[in-house]
């Protein structure tokens, strides 16, 4: 093996990983979102992680947290505006990396 195969294997395992760290950062935020509004909705123990599953589900739907806010949103009704839920959404994300890159 070349010095630059060594070096292009090298790049692809990091973006790898950094894809895998992205997500599973991206799927916490989710969760902790969910969780959150769960809160918000009464809900609590199984129905609350029921909830936060459904959260994270919605993030397939399309590229970007346009889809989860807009689940959160149509969920919460009147219980939160949109300020409050995209401040927690920022929150969650923070939230969720730094909570990653200590496990790591």
């Amino acid at each position: 093996m070349t010095t630059f195969d060594e070096r292009e294997n090298a790049f692809e395992n990091k973006y790898a990983h950094d894809e895998e760290i992205k997500f599973k950062a991206e799927a916490r935020a989710n969760k902790l979102l969910g969780l959150w509004a769960a809160g918000l909705m009464g809900k609590t123990g199984d129905a609350a992680e029921d909830y936060a599953k459904e959260v994270v589900i919605s993030d397939f739907e399309e590229a970007g947290h346009e889809d989860v806010y807009r689940k959160v949103s149509g969920d919460l009704g009147s219980a939160a505006d949109e300020v409050t839920i995209r401040a927690k959404m920022a929150e969650c994300r923070r939230e969720a990396k730094q909570q990653i890159m200590d496990e790591i």
